[in-house]
């Protein structure tokens, strides 16, 4: 996943990858915490990884002209991946 979000990053060097990595974790923890399934939070799943990409786009560096667009969009995202039966946490208890 490091390598795909720095090439979206445009970003060539490994002077950055802590700092990368650490949005890639926090990008996770940010989607579990909205209600997405752990363990449907997968570098291969292509919803995922445009959210942990967008997140990243919004978050990394000081002087991006495009982050609240992007902090928009990564929202938008998280909240349909949060709601959609497919991703969310589902309260087995609560259907008995």
């Amino acid at each position: 996943m490091l390598e795909s979000v720095k090439r979206a990053l445009r970003v060539t060097v490994s002077d950055f990858d802590e700092e990368i990595q650490d949005l890639i974790d926090a990008a996770k923890r940010d989607l579990e915490i909205a209600g997405v399934d752990k363990d449907k939070i997968v570098d291969t799943d292509k919803l995922i990884r445009r959210a942990i990409i967008t997140y990243c786009k919004a978050n990394f560096g000081y002087d991006n002209p495009e982050a609240e667009r992007f902090q928009q969009s990564y929202d938008m995202l998280k909240q349909h991946l949060s709601l959609s039966y497919d991703y969310r946490v589902v309260d087995e208890t609560a259907t008995s």
